[in-house]
């Protein structure tokens, strides 16, 4: 018997299976991230989306001089009831609470978008098949709940199995954005956006934005583009670079005035650059949202500025269930137009975070010229 069999035969049984289980644990812990970061892709740029639906103004065409309303709402993957918070923003749920409560979630703010009654939607976080929300097809939901509109959908979540938080994972998640029209969409891209090049870029968003063309009467284009920016970004270089590229294709699309253009959807910066402080009695440690930098616009775009008076929130922190006047909020969605958009109001609609952590915003425009 040579010296390592003896060695090996003289510890005690009980410690050799502690050795083996851990050397188990070593391999599986190896083998998944090899899964993770092998199953790890970018969505190609410049994709073009399908056009589903049927619009109901099919027989119409946008008009200028004629005042239209959006919406943009982040649907928060059904899981934000005011009672929920997120491990990612240091709260404790990973998922939604249950299938049923992803129903009622999305349910209740297609209901309350319904309700609204606007010619264009922008939702994000709309997931398709995930086990964060229990496989509910919240796509297919908003859909049928708007099937009299065109819709287009960009994915911007197509992840691996994250086995994370250990006792109840996020698991796999296949997740968008949909635009809706009342008006024909005449066609849909996907542009990705710059992400971070680091570890991060692994547990954050495929980030990117859609654009969707519709034909004007006076023989020009309204380009709509549904956007969801960085949230959990590590580098500085990112969201800038971000907004670098969403302001290239601005000028692009607006073509020197011949295009109307408006950007909407979940910045994740502070969009108003003061809400923070007029939100919050303390900002405390809740640094995350950037006031945005509006000198990335282009001269001819501005952002669509909040006409109510007072300020209502458009998102909470979620790492604890909500509490009005105590909870963390802040103004991160909204709108960017060009200066052939008129905008006549543009207001937050305050549904309390029943069913979201984010409220409704709603414009009324009119294109001129």
């Amino acid at each position: 018997m040579s010296r390592v069999t003896s060695r090996f035969a003289s510890i005690p049984l009980w410690v050799r299976g502690i050795l083996g289980l851990l050397a188990l644990v070593l391999l599986l812990v190896i083998g998944y991230v090899i899964y993770y970061f092998a199953s790890y892709y970018r969505i190609e740029d410049n994709l073009t989306l399908e056009v589903r639906g049927a619009a109901a103004a099919a027989d119409e065409t946008l008009a200028a001089g004629q005042e239209y309303s959006i919406l943009t709402w982040n649907l928060g993957f059904g899981a934000y009831s005011a009672d929920y918070s997120f491990f990612m923003d240091g709260g404790t749920e990973s998922r939604a609470y249950s299938a049923d409560a992803v129903r009622e979630n999305i349910g209740g703010t297609l209901s309350a978008a319904q309700a609204l009654d606007p010619d264009f939607i922008f939702f994000q976080e709309v997931d398709v098949d995930a086990t964060r929300s229990y496989h509910v097809n919240e796509y297919e939901m908003a859909a049928q709940s708007f099937a009299s509109y065109d819709n287009v959908l960009a994915i911007n979540f197509d992840s691996p199995y994250l086995f994370w938080p250990l006792l109840e994972p996020h698991g796999k998640s296949l997740a968008g954005m949909v635009t809706l029209s009342r008006f024909p969409i005449q066609s849909g891209l996907r542009r990705s956006l710059p992400i971070d090049k680091g570890l991060t870029k692994v547990f954050d968003l495929d980030r990117c934005y859609s654009i969707s063309e519709l034909e004007v009467e006076n023989g020009r284009k309204l380009y709509l583009i549904n956007l969801h920016a960085s949230a959990y970004s590590e580098e500085p270089e990112t969201v800038p670079a971000q907004m670098r590229q969403l302001a290239a294709d601005l000028e692009k699309y607006y073509a020197d005035g011949e295009n109307y253009v408006i950007v909407g959807g979940d910045f994740n910066q502070d969009l108003p650059g003061d809400s923070l402080s007029r939100l919050n009695e303390s900002v405390g440690g809740y640094t995350w949202a950037r006031p945005f930098d509006r000198s990335y616009l282009p001269e001819s775009f501005s952002v669509a500025d909040y006409t109510q008076d007072p300020l209502v929130p458009s998102c909470r922190n979620c790492d604890t269930p909500y509490v009005p006047g105590e909870t963390f909020v802040i103004c991160v969605d909204g709108f960017i137009v060009s200066d052939n958009v008129r905008v006549e109001s543009v207001e937050v609609q305050d549904e309390g975070f029943a069913h979201t952590d984010h409220n409704p915003v709603l414009m009324r425009f009119v294109l001129e010229g």
